[in-house]
């Protein structure tokens, strides 16, 4: 039950822990759709969430379990748009470890992502999952916790 965890801000010294989480986040999404899509390098990874914590460019609340095991985590950067009347939050990367889904922990992970967000005075939260069959259960999660299809696709250009 979901009760049995605490939800906390990530400081630098987490970092590990959080980037070890988001080496499964990509594996399970390129184990799913059969494509390797991200170079993962736990070092380098752990160095840049550090940065990213210490600098405040990254917000991250991690979940763990009753003796201190991490289960899962959001991540969350603030963006400005005039199309969204200011600053607004953007989730880039949630993850809840398998053996804790489907107990509440990614809606309480959501919830604790709105409360921040609200705290900040952000206009909205957005997350972006991929159009694919495959996600489908991700998107319908999303749906269940107040998000609406707003439209449009999401594209990259390497710099």
């Amino acid at each position: 039950m979901s009760a049995n965890f605490t939800i906390q801000r990530a400081i630098a010294s987490d970092a590990q822990e959080v980037a070890v989480m988001v080496g499964e986040l990509l594996a399970e999404i390129m184990n799913t759709i059969g494509i390797q899509v991200f170079n993962f390098d736990l070092a380098e990874t752990t160095s840049r969430l550090q940065d990213f914590l210490n600098r405040e460019k990254y917000f991250v609340f991690v979940a763990r379990g009753g003796i201190g095991d991490p289960a899962g985590f959001i991540a969350l950067y603030e963006s400005y748009a005039l199309y969204a009347e200011g600053a607004f939050g953007t989730i880039p990367e949630l993850y809840v470890r398998p053996e804790y889904r489907t107990n509440g922990l990614g809606l309480r992970l959501v919830s604790q992502a709105k409360s921040f967000g609200a705290s900040r005075g952000w206009t909205r939260l957005e997350v972006t999952t991929p159009p694919l069959p495959q996600f489908d259960r991700a998107l319908a999660f999303y749906e269940r916790e107040g998000f609406a299809i707003s439209g449009g696709r999401k594209l990259k250009v390497s710099l």
